[in-house]
């Protein structure tokens, strides 16, 4: 068992920097929901009841490599910026950005950018800009230039209302709301871009619904939605190497891989014994058949999988490093044990 780390706040979403040079740098983000005092006797319950508030950190750690004496966990813990709870975090993957660029989902309808300065080892708040109103959660974000780009990419998030939002840099070297459509009925667990032809995004939501969508076509429509899931599709994320496979996850605890240019049917499926939350491909192409696995009450696992066959092996194992090394460091955060890990696999 990896030594952990206590993150105080329930922890939901860790991201590992991507930019050459800040490898060792990684990010979690973290979800407490405070409760509303109880009443006192005799005391009238307002109406309308106040919303609940939800806080949170985005904490910032960078891994040791054993090189510290006396430094027991693999990472030292160098920052909290304090926010509204976090349920998602990304860096943007620009090759040319002058410094690496978080992008911080928050609770209260806002994405907030972050840069990390490598000479004051800080992340730095930037700007911010808001989706929706405070009474409305960002659930998830992704950024269009994972694989193609050097420049700040677009970025779409999902709303807990069932809307999408599509944002594009401006001329200030922020980021503006270009577009917003009604998605899903339900809360969209998550929005993700097809990293190949940056056209398309994919969402999934509580509707138990997989949609695709076209930019050049607008919003009205979506270009395929499949509804053969049997609960919440929750993470999708293209394969870094491959454009004809999307990972995707839904609460009913399988991982599917999907071909883009078929979206009804599966060419796998593999049950992984829990509720599945996030999906990572392994960034190296040597180990491109690699998948991260968070699946919830069933801990952390990695999947392997081939264009050409099943499944093959299981392993206890969300994100991977972009360092370089035989093996990977992995970062595992859990929720109501608010524990962080980072692993070698």
């Amino acid at each position: 068992m990896s030594p952990s780390f206590d993150t105080d706040y329930p922890a939901d979403t860790i991201e590992f920097c991507p930019n050459e040079g800040s490898t060792d740098i990684f990010v979690c983000g973290t979800y407490k929901l405070i409760e509303r005092s109880p009443l006192h006797e005799g005391e009238e319950a307002p109406d309308p009841p106040p919303p609940a508030k939800r806080i949170g950190q985005c904490m910032v750690f960078r891994v040791t490599d054993g090189e510290l004496p006396g430094v027991e966990l693999p990472f030292t813990h160098l920052q909290n910026l304090d926010f509204p709870a976090i349920p998602d975090v990304k860096w943007c993957h620009g090759s040319g950005l002058e410094k690496p660029t978080l992008a911080v989902a928050d609770a209260e309808g806002s994405i907030t950018m972050c840069q990390w300065d490598t000479s004051t080892n800080r992340l730095e708040r930037v700007n911010s800009v808001r989706c929706a109103d405070t009474t409305i959660l960002c659930l998830s974000l992704d950024w269009s230039n994972r694989i193609q780009g050097s420049r700040l990419g677009d970025l779409v998030v999902s709303l807990s209302n069932g809307t999408l939002c599509h944002l594009k840099p401006d001329s200030a070297g922020g980021l503006g709301v270009m577009n917003e459509w009604h998605a899903h009925d339900h809360e969209p667990w998550i929005a993700a871009w097809n990293h190949h032809d940056p056209n398309i995004i994919y969402s999934g939501g509580d509707d138990l619904k997989m949609k695709a969508w076209d930019l050049r076509t607008g919003f009205d429509t979506p270009v395929f939605t499949n509804r053969r899931f049997d609960a919440g599709v929750t993470c999708i994320q293209s394969h870094p190497y491959d454009p004809n496979q999307i990972a995707v996850g839904s609460y009913d605890a399988n991982v599917r891989i999907f071909d883009p240019r078929n979206l009804a049917r599966p060419i796998s499926d593999l049950p992984v014994g829990g509720g599945v939350w996030r999906v990572k491909w392994h960034p190296r192409v040597e180990r491109k058949t690699d998948l991260l696995v968070a699946c919830m009450h069933d801990g952390f696992k990695i999947a392997q999988f081939s264009p050409d066959e099943s499944p093959t092996s299981l392993a206890y194992g969300a994100d991977w490093s972009y360092g370089t090394g035989e093996e990977s460091l992995v970062g595992t955060c859990s929720f109501y044990d608010h524990r962080l890990h980072v692993w070698s696999a």
